[in-house]
């Protein structure tokens, strides 16, 4: 037999009611946050295919729609949805099937490329984040931060040139420095340069020379050239590299008279027992981090030695000005002295 719960229709009845609440609330319900990710995420596509466009026509490299699929990684139907609405916006046109920069495209992509770079620089000098983590922050960051926040951020760093991988910034105009210099890959056995570029992509490629922990700023002197690697000394140490590898690093070729000094080496090769004068800090190290090794006492000039070793190899005890501070290898690296 039915029997009618006045109790519990109300209950179901408030039930309801609070989901609708949820679901449709103004703003800030269920209902508009998946119509704004879906906005969101719109945006984040059409961005990167900004960015990819421009990236490969300064490269003299054109795209169709089915290169533009494969190298974004995205559901291909609103891939082509976005290029859709972008030529209807001006954004993009096409030529054949080659998807081309508008004027007012290339505008916009740089926009994208100016808030990725500085935030970069945000990350290397105002944060303890890894280098090998600026790129993945930036990439997510770029889409968030408005024209405003961005011209906020460069007037906080002091409108830089260059982001921490030496590309150049885009100024509000749209305008660059030029980098001048030449791959490690093409230069001769004995020719002097100083690291000024190391590209961020690909990623595979830049991963291995992170972890060659080759630095922006060190001088280099190639000894050894061949198809198969090349090989150079930098700060006491000599570094070898596949040729596509060294093609990603970038310098600035200095003068011949220029001397090559083979006794600057970094910290992290220092030996028990031996003493040494720190002669600076290297440029790979900016903001904050910088500050606390200074503040710390490894100014030019202070004698340095291995105070204590840790049998599993880092960190390592260096004294100094009579203080024992405790660095890890990646740290010690970046600090330059003579024996």
């Amino acid at each position: 037999m039915n029997t009618y719960n006045p109790l519990i229709a109300l209950l179901i009845f408030l039930g309801l009611s609070l989901l609708g609440y949820l679901f449709f609330r103004p703003n800030r319900g269920w209902y508009w946050f998946i119509k704004n990710s879906s906005r969101a995420t719109d945006k984040v596509i059409a961005e990167d295919i900004l960015k990819r466009l421009y990236h490969n026509e300064n490269a003299s490299n054109f795209l169709n729609i089915n290169d533009v699929v494969r190298t974004l990684k995205q559901d291909e139907q609103m891939v082509v949805e976005s290029i859709n609405k972008m030529t209807t916006l001006g954004l993009v046109k096409m030529e054949g099937d080659i998807v081309r920069l508008t004027k007012s495209g290339s505008d916009y992509a740089l926009r994208i490329i100016r808030a990725h770079r500085l935030w970069e620089r945000y990350l290397a000098e105002k944060t303890g984040f890894n280098k090998s983590e600026w790129h993945q922050r930036a990439e997510r960051k770029e889409h968030e931060l408005t024209m405003d926040d961005t011209n906020l951020l460069a007037n906080t760093l002091g409108n830089p040139q260059f982001d921490p991988h030496g590309d150049p910034i885009p100024t509000i105009s749209g305008k660059m420095a030029k980098l001048k210099g030449v791959p490690v890959s093409d230069l001769k056995v004995n020719t002097i340069g100083r690291i000024i570029h190391i590209k961020d992509k690909p990623d595979i490629i830049y991963k291995q020379i992170l972890a060659e922990n080759i630095h922006i700023g060190s001088i280099i002197r190639i000894v050894e050239k061949s198809s198969e690697r090349i090989v150079f000394h930098s700060e006491g140490e000599a570094f070898k590299l596949a040729p596509i590898m060294a093609g990603n690093i970038t310098v600035s070729v200095l003068e011949k008279d220029v001397a090559f000094e083979e006794d600057v080496l970094r910290l992290n090769i220092l030996k028990e027992n031996e003493m040494a004068k720190i002669i600076g800090i290297s440029k790979e190290l900016r903001g904050e981090s910088r500050r606390r090794l200074l503040d710390l006492g490894f100014v030019k000039g202070a004698e340095v030695s291995i105070d204590l070793l840790n049998p599993l190899g880092e960190p390592k005890a260096y004294l100094i000005k009579g203080t024992s501070i405790a660095l890890r290898n990646n740290q010690a690296s970046k600090i330059l002295i003579k024996k």
